[in-house]
């Protein structure tokens, strides 16, 4: 309405201004409601073809849309185990910390296996005392067999040079049977020492070991413990939180309720833009958003992203060929925009619905010794006409809470 005002301002009524005072024809006269058209007909054509190309330089050229929300992500709030809830520490609603437990489940088992290991390591210890006592006893041993050993020697050589000197006084079967003797105390020796080595060996690796293994398994059993406590990732607001006391959880079945991180939505805009606005949205443009939540204001906002993607053209693969004709509707150009000032966006819900105008700026073009004084002139009437995006966005915001409430029902 606001270009067909203008339109008509530059072509209409200079018409009727020059038939009415230059060639004095005569309102309800010569001009009647019959002959409007044939005497304004100049006027009304040029009207019409001026207003058709004004709304398209600026569509084109400054872009809107009113698909514009403040996105933002939930994190499901999912145990990692299976189990029925022994406690609840938060609301339906409530605000929490990060690390904050929101609910526990019933974690008998995982206190049992948490008790077992731990005796596992004092069985351990116990027997890294019990292996040192028999160091010490295995040392008693091999001191005996040695004593043994030596005066089982002892009488040999005493028996071999007593025959020596006389054949008659020992038999040969007694010196054998010293000899028998004699080696059997040695093995003794042997046989003690390696017991010791053995203990050795027990307190230097096995026990150790088995130690190390008790400790992975407690420290496993306290991972399995601490699953049965769900925190808070991330400081947020917890919404929608029906979860009770005895309660079946299951993580491949469904969340237990939805944490929003506390900044969550409130630092960007995300608007969808028209396909063949593509060329024209670049990052920097400075732009304007109206939101629902937030009437009668205007939040200025510049283009931090676009998206190089459209959404609907996306394919994942499957059983069936993708069939073009099969996409209902097309993609817009996700765009994300950001409050130019601190604060911005203070006030406005997470999850508004909003209006926003994107305006090209061809500043530097005009500025440059490069650009003609025809192509100047252009761009000066391109950037000039943004104003009646910015005028149609204020009227929006102004008349958004009557159309909402007052004809909307609302």
């Amino acid at each position: 309405m606001l270009e067909l005002l203008f339109c008509s301002i530059l072509t209409i009524l200079p018409d009727y201004l020059y038939r009415r005072y230059a060639q004095g024809k005569r309102i309800g006269k010569e001009i009647t409601l019959y002959s409007v058209w044939f005497e304004l007909r100049w006027g009304i054509t040029a009207c019409l073809m001026l207003t058709v190309g004004l709304i398209t330089v600026i569509f084109y050229n400054h872009p809107s849309t009113s698909s514009a929300t403040l996105y933002f992500r939930t994190v499901p709030i999912v145990s990692e185990t299976n189990g029925r809830v022994a406690e609840v520490n938060v609301g339906f609603s409530q605000q929490v910390e990060k690390g904050a437990p929101i609910f526990r489940l019933d974690n008998s088992q995982q206190e049992a296996a948490v008790e077992a290991a731990r005796r596992k390591i004092a069985e351990t210890e116990a027997a890294l005392i019990v292996a040192r006592a028999d160091i010490l006893a295995h040392d008693g041993k091999i001191q005996e067999a040695r004593s043994a050993h030596q005066q089982a020697l002892d009488e040999l050589r005493t028996k071999q040079e007593l025959r020596r000197r006389n054949d008659d006084i020992v038999a040969t079967r007694e010196i054998e049977r010293l000899e028998n003797l004699v080696t059997g105390r040695e093995a003794a020796i042997y046989s003690a020492t390696a017991a010791k080595e053995a203990d050795q060996a027990r307190i230097s690796s096995l026990l150790p070991a088995e130690r190390a293994s008790a400790e992975a398994a407690l420290a496993q059993a306290n991972v399995e413990l601490a699953k049965t406590v769900v925190r808070a990732g991330v400081s947020g607001r917890v919404e929608q939180f029906t979860l009770r006391v005895g309660d079946i959880v299951n993580p491949f079945m469904r969340p237990a309720g939805i944490l929003i991180p506390q900044e969550a939505g409130r630092n960007r805009l995300q608007a969808g833009f028209g396909q063949i606005e593509a060329q024209v949205l670049k990052i920097g443009m400075t732009a304007e958003a109206a939101c629902a939540s937030k009437p009668w204001a205007i939040i200025p906002m510049v283009v931090t992203d676009v998206q190089g993607f459209i959404a609907s053209g996306q394919v994942r693969a499957g059983e069936q060929l993708v069939e073009a004709q099969q996409t209902a509707r097309p993609g817009s150009i996700l765009v994300t925009l950001e409050p130019l000032y601190a604060g911005g966006l203070e006030g406005v819900t997470p999850g508004s619905s909003c209006i926003a105008n994107a305006y090209t700026s061809n500043h530097d073009v005009i500025a440059s010794k490069d650009t003609g004084a025809v192509k100047r002139v252009v761009l000066h009437a391109v950037d000039a006409v943004g104003l009646v995006h910015a005028m149609l966005l204020r009227i929006q915001a102004l008349v958004l809470p009557i159309q909402t409430l007052v004809f909307g029902g609302h």
